[in-house]
């Protein structure tokens, strides 16, 4: 049977995520009450600009004082989607407070402070639910949550940053440079104007830091999360992972230890093979590659940003939210019981591509290659072009630490046969 009395919804932010969800809530009232058990009832809308013309959004449930629509005391369940770190962590913490709980999509705050959201959850009774912070409509942080709560997950890797895999797609496909495809990136809508969360990788850091939070069951940050743009990959890179038989992509990767000790989680620009699943990863598409003890290998595709894909998570999220409402109880909250810590990205073991630009006379090789032996690492390949007395050397290591790779590349630098280092980028996904 389904409860009459209908569980009061508040919007903060109302936005192209917002007035999507707006959208759906009023012209899928039906399904979602028929879902849930009761009826949904949009109750207000908190804005920072009122005058701004919302097609089909009520106009009489619009509202500038967030704190006041919090604090009613009637609501059941706060929809945040104005993003940032404040107001949000405040409306929010009042929502618990006021006995609402909380759908969000807020991963930067997630990302810096999600360990006391959870608790202020867990204090007042409440859900905190946030499918939506990470890989749009993709269903991640749930069968992470729940669907694998069961098993051990030791590596998460992924494309969870649209705006980038488009830029890097152009230019692998077109053979255009990084500003060219910028451009189209924006002319197009995927990239913002100030386009520097996407593309310096603050965004899929944050989104890192939640996945590997609740994959590892143990408490990340943001600040734990090693991180590299993707702003110097040029299609001198795209030439040399043709030649690997590699694409490049701006991936997000977690990572248990080997000996089950620690964790890793880190972004940045890596070649991963042609043959690896999130290679054919196009567009602005979002892919997740999960490898789980029991269940092996799992991939997570689709779209990973937009008004109604995002809406599409919380609404999801929503209706799990009040279902818990009316069984009077709540879904899965923290757990950070393995304390594991989070490693320097010096610990971590990977491989290198490097390409130098050095003297074309004799030597030259046996040089580098005696510094590579130095700090111990391994050279897997090498390949040499040379013109005019000048020349091109690519060297592709074995996997080593992170750190010893680094100290190669510094000592690489202080040699007078090599001019300079034109490019260094990560090997992964083998």
């Amino acid at each position: 049977m389904m409860r009459t009395r209908p569980l009061k919804v508040a919007l903060l932010g109302c936005g192209v995520v917002g007035s999507e969800v707006t959208r759906i809530m009023t012209t899928h009232a039906d399904d979602l009450a028929a879902r849930i058990g009761a009826p949904v009832e949009l109750a207000g809308i908190a804005v920072r600009r009122p005058g701004r013309v919302r097609a089909g959004v009520p106009e009489e449930l619009i509202t500038t004082d967030a704190t006041a629509l919090v604090e009613r005391g009637d609501i059941d369940v706060i929809i945040e989607v104005i993003g940032g770190i404040e107001p949000a962590r405040t409306l929010i913490t009042k929502a618990f407070e006021n006995g609402a709980s909380v759908v969000s999509a807020n991963k930067a705050l997630l990302a810096d402070d999600g360990a006391a959201l959870h608790a202020a959850a867990e204090k007042y009774g409440a859900d905190l639910y946030y499918e939506a912070a990470v890989a749009g409509a993709i269903p991640l942080v749930r069968p992470l949550r729940e669907s694998l709560a069961g098993d051990k997950v030791n590596r998460v890797l992924g494309i969870v940053n649209g705006t980038t895999n488009f830029i890097l797609d152009k230019m692998d496909s077109s053979g255009a440079g990084y500003s060219e495809a910028l451009d189209e990136a924006t002319a197009l809508g995927y990239a913002e104007a100030d386009p520097t969360a996407d593309v310096e990788g603050f965004d899929a850091a944050a989104k890192a830091a939640i996945l590997a939070g609740i994959a590892f069951h143990t408490r990340v940050r943001l600040d734990d999360v090693y991180r590299e743009g993707m702003t110097e990959v040029t299609a001198a890179d795209f030439a040399s992972a043709k030649q690997m038989g590699c694409t490049i992509k701006l991936l997000a990767i977690c990572e248990r230890a080997a000996d089950g000790q620690s964790v890793t989680a880190r972004v940045h620009p890596a070649m991963i093979p042609l043959s690896h699943p999130l290679a054919s990863v196009r567009e602005a598409y979002n892919a997740v590659f999960v490898e789980a003890e029991a269940a092996g290998q799992l991939m997570f595709y689709g779209p990973g940003a937009g008004g109604s894909p995002t809406a599409s998570a919380v609404l999801g999220d929503l209706v799990a939210v009040c279902r818990n409402k009316l069984a009077e109880s709540t879904g899965p909250g923290e757990s950070a019981y393995t304390r594991l810590p989070v490693s320097p990205m010096g610990e971590v073991v990977t491989r290198y591509h490097i390409s130098l630009d050095v003297a074309d006379k004799p030597g030259v090789l046996a040089q580098v290659a005696t510094v590579f032996a130095a700090h111990g690492v391994s050279i897997d390949t090498v390949r040499q072009t040379g013109k005019d007395g000048e020349a091109s050397l690519v060297v592709v290591t074995h996997r080593a630490p992170d750190a010893a790779l680094t100290a190669t590349v510094e000592a690489l630098r202080k040699l007078d046969t090599v001019r300079g280092v034109a490019s260094i980028m990560r090997v992964e996904g083998e």
